[in-house]
């Protein structure tokens, strides 16, 4: 699996560690605007070419899957240029702004045979797995809440009036896109489609949101998740039933710490997480889908981000905010 990176961000460094633990997976092209960054990048992790031009890059005979690190309003455009010149394609999360963006990039993957995946996290963790494994120990679920708050490095120039993509409506930023997705996709993937989703934010002046609520309503429970970029909190994960509950002090994103299931009879304590680069585990499910052979395996998790995609959709709409994809 020979893969060219888009990006020079933090998460392509930890991507690329990710990747090369699994020994099955070679990182052989970086992609930068700027011939320096480029350089610079690909030395920094022994890469062996570079490219700044976008036309070279995508028609480099030694790639076959790009891995896409742009910011959130180029997903898209990334990964349609890339299923286009014939590559697969492993694009982050947020996979795109809105959602027919992501139903277009389906049909063409299916149509090119073609492997398409989003890189999040969650559904790839062993601890995901575990607390979906060990759900019906607290009997029937009543309430779900997450947190997931960092205060950003970028929000204090957020604050003197620069204009960083990570707070700018026109590169598909803000909490819900950035945080708070990984708690969508968390609930989504444990309890599938809510009936209804509300998402209450704080807006700043840009109409971009800085933190905010996000409610899903489900038969006979409720799942609320906070995120937020403007402040900091402790994170966490519970899940109330009535027979119990499930809690792990971890955001959504990583469960690092492992969970406990906590009963009227007993209290237990589980980690099935060896690996501190939570992305190795997204890298060794993308290697031996690709091992496969058989491009046919994305169609349920692209089901399941497509899902996601309209929620987000849905959210944003509730909370009147608008990217510059939207027009």
């Amino acid at each position: 699996m020979k893969i060219g990176t888009v990006g020079t961000n933090f998460i392509v460094d930890t991507f690329i560690e990710a990747a090369r633990k699994t020994d099955r997976a070679d990182i052989v092209s970086v992609y930068s605007r700027g011939k320096e960054s480029a350089a610079e990048f690909a030395k920094k992790h022994g890469i062996p070419k570079w490219h700044s031009e976008k036309e070279a890059f995508l028609n480099d005979g030694d790639i076959d899957f790009v891995y896409v690190a742009a910011p959130n309003s180029l997903h898209y455009v990334w990964s349609k240029d890339a299923l286009s010149a014939g590559k697969n394609v492993i694009c982050e999360k947020p996979f795109v702004s809105r959602a027919p963006e992501l139903e277009g990039l389906a049909g063409l993957a299916k149509e090119k045979g073609l492997f398409l995946f989003e890189a999040l996290t969650t559904p790839h963790l062993p601890n995901f797995r575990l607390i979906k494994e060990k759900l019906p120990a607290i009997g029937r679920v009543r309430f779900v809440q997450l947190n997931f708050s960092q205060y950003s490095s970028r929000y204090d120039a957020f604050r003197a009036g620069k204009n960083p993509n990570l707070f700018n409506p026109e590169f598909s930023g803000g909490a819900l896109m950035d945080l708070n997705y990984y708690n969508l996709c968390f609930v989504q993937r444990l309890f599938g489609e809510p009936a209804g989703i509300r998402y209450f934010a704080n807006i700043a002046e840009n109409g971009i949101d800085t933190s905010g609520l996000l409610v899903m309503t489900y038969d006979g429970f409720i799942a609320e998740a906070v995120a937020t970029k403007d402040s900091d909190s402790g994170n966490f994960v519970q899940i109330q039933g009535e027979k119990g509950y499930i809690i792990s002090e971890s955001t959504s994103s990583n469960l690092r710490s492992g969970f406990r299931l906590v009963t009227k009879s007993a209290v237990e304590q589980y980690n099935e997480q060896d690996v501190e680069n939570v992305l190795y585990y997204e890298a060794l499910d993308f290697t031996a889908a690709f091992d496969s052979g058989d491009p046919s395996i994305c169609a349920a998790p692209l089901a399941e981000s497509l899902g996601a995609a309209r929620l987000m959709d849905r959210a944003r709409k509730d909370a009147g905010i608008v990217f510059a994809a939207d027009r």
